[in-house]
């Protein structure tokens, strides 16, 4: 049992949490009622989430010697001898072995194109797991093409448009994260861990953080008024979602301004008051858009 757990742990299955972006172009054009368009997505966000966890798994042999020095990922499964790397490269061919079987499933229902999509986030991020991420600014713009590649393949998989103010909301917001995350390594960490940590200073990633986060607000304000928005929920009711969406980044903000290391998933999954506010936000969309 505890092995099976150190396997979980490895894949990171918690970090599936950010493929649920998969779902967006679903729930806000409107198709969600299409029960193929439903079928569809749930086996794509399977998909993207075992090539996630052949990515991590990935990122983890490559790091293993760096995360051994590092205060919390020295007690991941690798660092810490609870999965040897013979193990792991055996979780990465049975995880590729159903990334084959899923794939051919959508490619026969849907088309190529999600498929071609999903191979570049995996190149990118192997890129990312073997050079990229020693390039300042350049692993931050990785992590947001993550994001920004989950919209885009939710809306192949169901043939759809993702709309301009909605590209630059997840885009913004993702920058927010990235530089958030790089922000807290950089005074947790030292430069053995990260070495692109050294190009980065506090000023330039607080002021950019704040920047961004400012645009995320004023580009999903304007998604939730826009014209097409407008006519698909028969009525101005997206509007009084903004200030939940700006309390759930403030809760955010106000986390990782006390000293936590900025990783999203674990700041989201460990805070109860932020799970409870966009668990309110979820709630508020079904009812605005059922």
């Amino acid at each position: 049992m505890e092995k099976i757990k150190n396997y979980l742990k490895l894949i990171r299955v918690k970090h599936y949490i950010k493929n649920v972006l998969i779902f967006v172009p679903l729930i806000f054009s409107g198709l969600y009622n299409n029960l193929f368009n439903l079928y569809i997505t749930i086996l794509g966000f399977i998909l993207f989430s075992l090539s996630s966890s052949i990515i991590y798994v990935i990122n983890d042999i490559c790091d293993i010697d760096k995360d051994k020095l590092h205060e919390i990922k020295k007690n991941r499964p690798l660092p810490s001898g609870k999965v040897s790397i013979k193990e792991a490269y055996s979780i990465i061919l049975i995880l590729f072995i159903c990334f084959i079987f899923l794939s051919f499933i959508i490619y026969k229902n849907v088309s190529i194109y999600p498929i071609l999509l999903i191979l570049g986030y995996i190149l990118i991020n192997i890129l990312y797991s073997k050079w990229l991420k020693n390039v300042v600014l350049v692993d931050v713009i990785v992590l947001v093409i993550g994001f920004l590649i989950r919209i885009f393949f939710g809306s192949f998989l169901i043939d759809t448009f993702v709309s301009n103010y909605l590209y630059l909301t997840v885009m913004s917001g993702a920058f927010y994260l990235g530089f958030g995350k790089r922000r807290n390594e950089m005074m947790k960490s030292d430069e053995k861990s990260r070495s692109v940590l050294k190009y980065y200073n506090k000023d330039f990633l607080d002021k950019n953080m704040y920047v961004c986060l400012a645009l995320t607000i004023v580009f999903y304000s304007m998604w939730s008024t826009d014209s097409d928005v407008i006519a698909k929920v028969n009525g101005n009711l997206l509007i009084w979602t903004i200030p939940i969406v700006m309390l759930i980044f403030f809760e955010y903000s106000l986390v990782i301004e006390s000293g936590t290391y900025g990783d999203p998933v674990e700041v989201i999954v460990h805070n109860k008051g932020i799970l409870f506010t966009i668990l309110f936000y979820a709630i508020v969309l079904f009812l605005i858009f059922m």
